[in-house]
């Protein structure tokens, strides 16, 4: 389990808290459970209630608009979802397009997620230069595909349709 999302009134993803945070939110009246993880229950005293994957507020909670996603490393790891850029297999890194010593910067469209062999391998070369063609290339997802790639794979083929549908890149 991962993080749980949390939906405004209105249904619109917000964010994503943890386990506990949820729980408090629900407990408190606050947010309401939309989708728990099946045969999952949080037990205590004078408690007993599923375990939610999806929560939605009570309240509608006004939020500026956000355009852009911020870039994190962590980020371009779960938007390649773990996977090297360049051969496949599993990334532990982030490696960048345009190096940064050749001035490439931090951004969703310069970087990718590497396996620490291959990031050793290009260095401070482009892709080009290094003979390494990406298997597929960076993009900038939005703030909600963001959110839901958060989640993680498994979590986001659950979300109910009328959450996931045209949300996020497949």
């Amino acid at each position: 389990m991962r993080g749980t999302l949390v939906l405004n009134a209105s249904f619109e993803p917000l964010s994503t808290v943890s386990l506990n945070r949820a729980v408090v939110l629900v407990l408190q009246d606050k947010a309401v459970v939309e989708q728990a993880h099946p045969g999952l229950r949080v037990r205590a005293a004078e408690v007993d209630l599923p375990v939610p994957r999806v929560i939605r507020l009570c309240r509608y909670v006004r939020v500026p608009f956000r355009r852009r996603a911020p870039w994190s490393r962590r980020g371009v790891l779960v938007r390649d979802r773990h996977r090297c850029a360049y051969c496949g297999r599993r990334a532990t890194t982030v490696d960048h397009v345009v190096p940064r010593a050749q001035g490439g910067a931090d951004s969703w469209l310069n970087t990718v997620a590497s396996c620490a062999e291959d990031n050793h391998r290009k260095a401070d070369r482009t892709p080009e230069q290094a003979g390494m063609p990406l298997l597929r290339a960076p993009f900038e997802p939005t703030p909600a595909d963001a959110m839901l790639l958060a989640l993680g794979q498994d979590d986001r083929e659950a979300l109910p349709v009328w959450l996931a549908a045209g949300r996020v890149a497949a």
